[in-house]
């Protein structure tokens, strides 16, 4: 069984967001849209990410920069265009398909402490990044799921671009700890204000 990384421990190495239920929408929230300029959480922090990933992924190497950043932009097109009630355009699906079928696995049997078990394994010998090929499985699966799907959620602070999956339907934000911290202290601020002019 995978183990999901925490927020805490994604925001102690300096990350904004993590912890999701999806490994794709952790790699979609390492770039933020909503700040000028762009800010790409990976930039020299790459290798972090994957192991604090690493549970959850198959073995191996760091995957390249260059293809990790290709498939976080197919994944966002993808994400964005299902929250925005669209169907993703033609070319997102056939890369999200191309990373994923970049690296065949096949189920594997095996015998455990407490019975038998299902693991993956990975056709490392065809090629590609069975890393990034996971991290495409796991976008494809969700969004092929339809109770996933409709969690799929962009956070309501118009000045934030990160996504999440709203498995309690009363989450807005994408973390409370710093966007639902900022919209209660302007909304504070705000009342404050107001009452302020009003004496």
């Amino acid at each position: 069984m995978s183990v999901t990384p925490t927020l805490q421990s994604i925001q102690r190495l300096g990350f904004t967001i993590g912890g999701e239920p999806s490994v794709a929408i952790d790699l979609v929230d390492t770039v933020s849209l909503a700040e000028s300029p762009v800010v790409d959480q990976l930039d020299g922090r790459d290798a972090a990410w994957w192991e604090l990933q690493s549970p959850r992924l198959p073995d191996g190497p760091t995957p390249e920069a260059g293809p990790t950043r290709r498939l976080r932009s197919v994944l966002r097109e993808a994400f964005e265009a299902v929250i925005d009630g669209r169907t993703p355009e033609g070319w997102v699906i056939d890369d999200l398909n191309t990373f994923a079928d970049s690296v065949p696995s096949s189920p594997r049997l095996v015998a455990a402490e407490d019975g038998l078990e299902v693991t993956t394994r990975w056709h490392r010998e065809h090629g590609g990044d069975a890393r990034l090929a996971e991290v495409a499985g796991d976008g494809i699966r969700l969004l092929a799921d339809p109770r996933r799907r409709a969690q799929l959620r962009r956070c309501a602070n118009p000045a934030c671009s990160m996504l999440f999956l709203a498995e309690n339907s009363r989450r807005v934000w994408c973390t409370a700890n710093i966007c639902g911290n900022r919209i209660r202290v302007a909304r504070h601020h705000r009342e404050h204000s107001t009452g302020t002019a009003q004496s």
